[in-house]
């Protein structure tokens, strides 16, 4: 059982790696999650010695947050509604880049940004590497609130194990006012493509932790520093 920290030892190697490509002018997106907080902490660090970015798209409450305590310039889509590039964490990341991503519960607005990036870098710590999606972590797939019985039938029926996100013994609620039912797959995700046009075609989804095709770059913090896929 790897240690928690060296864990966050490999994250902020990946974060740190990350800053390192926001270059001056650049108009960005910045996620959500603890590899994410290295990348913000970092980033704080290059502005304080003179770079100089437009500004910082924040995909949650806690990322704005920690940013604009750090002096981050913040900006919003309304303003900028394309971005230069985007650089997140996941929870998984297999050998096509393929993500799940959703822990956080920022999903939703993370896709959003992510979406309107020229470029999409994703960073974690090497235990988020998979060979197959699905075998670790759920999926989480946020979901209107009145929705939740019919969708967690037809998730069911999908061959999913279906759970609704709990906090401190309430209902999660995510910032959108949404919830989320995180799904797991008894041997993992073997068609994902397909199984995220299956979920996107049930009314009442709202948006799927499933990141296909998205991501251009992964940084990849671990025991021989940072790689970098492809």
């Amino acid at each position: 059982m790897l240690h928690d920290l060296q864990l966050d030892a490999w994250k902020q190697l990946a974060g740190n790696a990350a800053a390192k490509l926001i270059e001056d002018n650049m108009i960005i997106g910045l996620g959500t999650g603890s590899t994410t907080t290295y990348l913000i902490h970092a980033l704080a660090r290059r502005i304080q010695a003179g770079l100089h970015i437009v500004g910082a798209v924040a995909t949650s409450q806690a990322t704005h947050d920690l940013a604009l305590r750090l002096g981050i310039p913040l900006t919003t889509l309304d303003i900028h509604p394309n971005l230069d590039l985007y650089i997140d964490g996941a929870d998984e990341i297999d050998r096509q880049l393929r993500l799940i991503k959703g822990a956080g519960g920022a999903l939703l607005r993370e896709k959003i940004v992510a979406s309107v990036s020229k470029r999409f870098v994703v960073i974690a710590d090497a235990t988020k590497e998979v060979t197959q999606l699905g075998q670790h972590f759920p999926v989480p797939v946020e979901t209107v609130p009145l929705a939740a019985k019919p969708v967690r039938q037809r998730l069911e029926a999908l061959g999913a194990s279906v759970q609704q996100r709990q906090l401190a013994g309430s209902v999660f609620t995510t910032e959108n006012g949404n919830i989320i039912l995180d799904c797991s797959f008894p041997h993992g995700i073997t068609h994902a493509e397909e199984l995220d046009e299956q979920l996107h075609h049930i009314v009442g989804i709202v948006e799927t932790g499933l990141f296909l095709n998205m991501a251009q770059q992964a940084l990849i913090g671990g025991p021989e520093g940072v790689k970098i896929l492809p």
